[in-house]
């Protein structure tokens, strides 16, 4: 590890840790979860759990996360599905959307206030949907092709499982592409701007203070490119072999939480 990097790794006061391939897999917390959550507790570190999976709550990603083993409080949690209602919120108030997502994502919006329609939506919007039917995108198609705003929440193509990858939000956009010729006007989610931009705001610290650590290149580590620190776990979707031709270089790789907490602790 370099001087350089070693003194950017003091600077950081916040772990943004991802969740599906770096904290747990299924319904298991993965190789040294644990050991790296104690580190950050005895270093008085801060972190928050940042994952682009909308399908779920804070409520139920803290609840999931209890029943593995971690005590986790859903204020640690921070979705994409919540900064793209924060992130509407700042655009229109009170707006009318179609939403394409699972019932817990329609209830985040509903939160904030916001009226779920099938008819003249303000906004379209696209979240990762495990309960996808034709005639969801369809409907979604028709508006995109009608020129609505379009929304996504994040990128991702496929979602790690202890199985294999099941097909993410980013399936669904180039489907919605293919059909309308469109992409999304604004995606939230890592490693786009708005994401980390509320962050920033929701822990008052500036970026050069966070560090992300998670399993994807062209989500997790492309997020440094909004000037933040990244560290590369090999335990979920991305292989050692792919990382010389990926864009994206992280600052740190590691096998697992349990080597990244090694490599903190010489610092």
């Amino acid at each position: 590890m370099t001087p350089d990097l070693e003194s950017r790794l003091r600077q950081v006061r916040c772990f943004l840790l991802d969740m599906d391939g770096t904290f747990y897999l299924g319904n298991r917390l993965l190789p040294g979860a644990l050991e790296f959550m104690a580190l950050l507790a005895e270093r008085r570190l801060d972190y928050l759990f940042l994952t682009n999976n909308s399908s779920r709550t804070a409520q139920e990603y803290a609840q999931k996360i209890r029943r593995m083993g971690f005590e986790v409080s859903e204020s640690k949690i921070f979705t994409s599905g919540e900064a793209t209602a924060l992130y509407l919120t700042r655009q229109k108030p009170s707006a009318r959307l179609y939403v394409v997502g699972t019932p817990a994502f329609e209830d985040e919006f509903r939160q904030h206030g916001f009226t779920l329609v099938s008819e003249d939506p303000d906004y379209a919007v696209l979240g990762f949907d495990t309960t996808l039917t034709y005639a969801k995108l369809w409907q979604l198609c028709d508006f995109v092709s009608a020129g609505i705003p379009f929304i996504a929440t994040h990128p991702d193509i496929n979602c790690p499982t202890e199985a294999g990858f099941m097909p993410d939000i980013g399936a669904m956009i180039a489907l919605v592409a293919a059909s309308t010729g469109r992409q999304p006007d604004v995606i939230i989610g890592k490693p786009h701007a708005p994401i980390i931009q509320a962050v920033s705001e929701k822990l008052a610290l500036p970026i050069s203070a966070l560090c992300m650590v998670g399993d994807r290149l062209y989500t997790d580590i492309a997020l440094g490119q909004t000037g933040l620190l990244t560290a590369l776990v090999l335990s979920g979707e991305t292989h050692r072999a792919d990382i010389p031709d990926s864009p994206f270089q992280p600052n740190i790789i590691a096998e697992d939480l349990g080597q990244l907490a090694e490599f903190l602790r010489n610092v």
